[in-house]
């Protein structure tokens, strides 16, 4: 059998400190560890931004609207801004679509007299309802949630994926 050695003031210092160490790690890890899991777990509150009354949208149109992003660095500056094509379908309904294709991210111009998003970098083309008529997109024209609230158009100012990589 083996014999214990008696405890010294050396080894009692040494597992004293070993033991205060370990509590010490795992008290600095949980905020650190809660710091980098709270994002996975936390839902953004909704961002809704006016763009303008409902009266100066005419039924049937496509207009491009401008609004601050949901979540702008404060040294964002003039890319805080994002932009979004409001259509007005009826008295009551809008839709509004996001500006980027779903190709590659490339922002889309709407062309009155054909009635269609058009994508200058690869040719990818949209009907007004944001369905993929052509081109390389893999799907429909991303749609921002919009209410009508005291009069003002509201949009949801929501982060929207580009593409499904």
């Amino acid at each position: 059998m083996s014999e214990r050695m008696p405890l010294n003031r050396r080894t009692f210092l040494i597992k004293l400190s070993l033991a205060l160490g370990t509590v010490a790690g795992f008290l600095v890890a949980i905020p650190v560890v809660g710091a980098l899991l709270a994002p996975l777990f936390r839902k953004p509150a909704p961002a809704w931004r006016a763009v303008g009354s409902a009266g100066q949208f005419e039924v049937g149109k496509t207009v491009l609207v401008r609004f601050r992003d949901a979540a702008p660095l404060p040294w964002a500056g003039k890319v805080s801004q994002t932009a979004s094509w409001l259509r007005r379908n009826s008295e009551e309904s809008f839709t509004a679509f996001s500006v980027n294709c779903t190709h590659l991210g490339c922002p889309v111009r709407w062309i009155e007299e054909a009635e269609l998003f058009f994508c200058p970098c690869h040719g990818g083309v949209y009907n007004k309802d944001g369905s993929h008529a052509a081109g390389p997109p893999p799907h429909n024209l991303r749609e921002y949630p919009v209410r009508l609230r005291n009069g003002q158009v509201e949009i949801e100012a929501s982060a929207i994926p580009i593409t499904n990589l």
